[in-house]
């Protein structure tokens, strides 16, 4: 047995950054992993699919490029070798994170863990041995989510006609048809990807819109990009008759009424995560969970059980890497009883989709705005109109920023367009700090830079826009 001060269950975006800050606070860390260190995020999620994206996008590109002056011949798309790549790209961020282990002297154990009462845990090693050791301050469960199927729609996961981005990321290479089911950010990414590799793609959801978490704006213009690009949008959809072959799929598709037939070769499941909250000891140690099956925590992320905590997916909602690894960085200060911890502001968290045209949000949409009954104002800047938008010729999209009528209060900041996971920022910035939209506009913005749609936003937001 060995006795550390905080052991992590789970080695991804949520547990190793926890383990960093908590080293580097002085304490003794080991975090267990039964794959390579990185979790979802690095191996099967945010990174390898960012990879892809970025080669739909050169793709993409390359069909405007005589527009620049560069004509390209002979143009050939291998789905197979961005997926190659896009693997590559994962495997070295998990090193990264082995280095970052070594560099702060966190034990890596790999293999399976649960709890085994107060403050320890048994670990199954890959040869079948067993080993128990100690947290003195806690232990953290941080062990994330899964993928899951629709099997009560008939869609139960196949990994060969019915797969989920799992599935997907690894491909040889890009089917003639598919049928994504989920419209939310995974499945609107891997629109993006197989449309610019070849694929006639179909995106269904039963929401009424895709992205239905975000503002109903940005929500319809990336729908109107999509079908533009000659994806098929069916939304407020209902799916039925569900015949599963060896070389395809054949199912109904619902909505408004009509009821249309549709015969694929490869389904996507990207309909939501399951916590992974199964063979922890979570019963037997006095862990509860909530009606949704995700780990009940307070807000210094305690469980119900003294000295285990969680964070990150398992801990609930929203299922985000950088939600994860913020709680990682609270609770690691909380553990080394530091003074004035800031909490988790988790009405700040930035969300991101980075399928083209992108779009990412921070705070109310202009709905719950209505829904809370507040008084607001909205200011938008189309990127059709920023001068730097013109110049790379992506000029899709707008910039709009929801704020409050009396005191200029950022209520939410919602952009679709180039970069707009980028553009973000400055707005999260603002928001942490409680900046109004006059201060944003008080800072310069370089010219000519697409930040100056925020800017512009801002000004529209007050009666004044310049550019429009």
């Amino acid at each position: 047995m060995a006795t550390f001060d905080v052991i992590f269950i789970g080695g991804g975006p949520a547990g190793y950054v926890g383990a960093i800050r908590a080293a580097q606070l002085g304490m003794s860390v080991a975090v267990v992993e039964r794959e390579a260190l990185g979790g979802t995020c690095v191996l099967w999620g945010c990174i390898p699919a960012k990879a892809l994206l970025e080669s739909a996008a050169i793709a993409t590109k390359l069909t405007h490029s005589a527009e620049f002056g560069v004509t390209a011949t002979d143009v050939k798309l291998d789905y197979g070798i961005a997926m190659k790549r896009s693997r590559a790209v994962s495997t070295q961020n998990s090193k990264g994170v082995e280095f970052l282990f070594k560099k702060h002297k966190i034990t890596n154990i790999k293999g399976t863990a649960k709890l085994a009462g107060k403050n320890s845990v048994t670990v199954k090693l890959p040869d079948g041995k067993e080993e128990q050791h100690e947290a003195k301050k806690g232990v953290v469960i941080s062990t994330g989510s899964r993928v899951k199927g629709l099997p009560q729609a008939g869609l139960e996961l196949n990994k060969t006609t019915i797969i989920s981005s799992d599935e997907a990321l690894i491909l040889e290479r890009a089917p003639k048809t598919m049928a994504i089911v989920g419209a939310g950010a995974v499945g609107c990414e891997f629109a993006d990807v197989f449309n610019a590799f070849g694929t006639q793609v179909t995106l269904i959801d039963v929401m009424p819109a895709i992205l239905p978490l975000e503002d109903g704006e940005c929500s319809a213009e990336l729908a109107k990009s999509f079908k533009k690009r000659k994806i098929d949008v069916v939304t407020g959809a209902k799916i039925g008759n569900v015949k599963v072959g060896a070389k395809g799929v054949t199912m109904s598709v619902e909505t408004g009424g009509k009821s249309q037939p549709l015969e694929i070769e490869q389904v996507l499941v990207a309909a939501g995560r399951a916590p992974n909250v199964e063979d922890i000891g979570l019963k037997e140690a006095g862990v509860q969970l909530t009606d949704r099956g995700f780990i009940k925590i307070n807000e210094r992320m305690e469980t119900s059980a003294k000295g285990i905590y969680a964070i990150g997916d398992v801990a609930g909602p929203p299922m985000l890497a950088h939600k994860g690894s913020r709680e990682g960085v609270v609770l690691a200060e909380l553990l080394a009883g530091q003074p004035h911890v800031h909490p988790v502001n988790y009405g700040n968290i930035p969300n991101a989709t980075y399928c083209h045209p992108e779009v990412a949000s921070i705070g109310l949409t202009e709905q719950q705005c209505k829904d809370k009954k507040l008084e607001y104002k909205v200011g938008r800047f189309p990127f059709s109109a920023n001068a730097r938008a013109r110049t790379s010729g992506e000029t899709e999209g707008f910039v709009k920023i929801i704020r409050d009528t009396k005191y200029g209060e950022i209520l939410g900041a919602h952009i679709v367009g180039p970069h707009a996971t980028e553009l973000l920022h400055e707005l999260a910035v603002a928001r942490e700090n409680e900046f109004t939209v006059e201060e944003v506009d008080l800072a310069v913005h370089a010219h000519p830079t697409l930040s100056e749609a925020i800017a512009e936003a801002a000004l529209d937001s007050l009666g004044r826009v310049v550019h429009i």
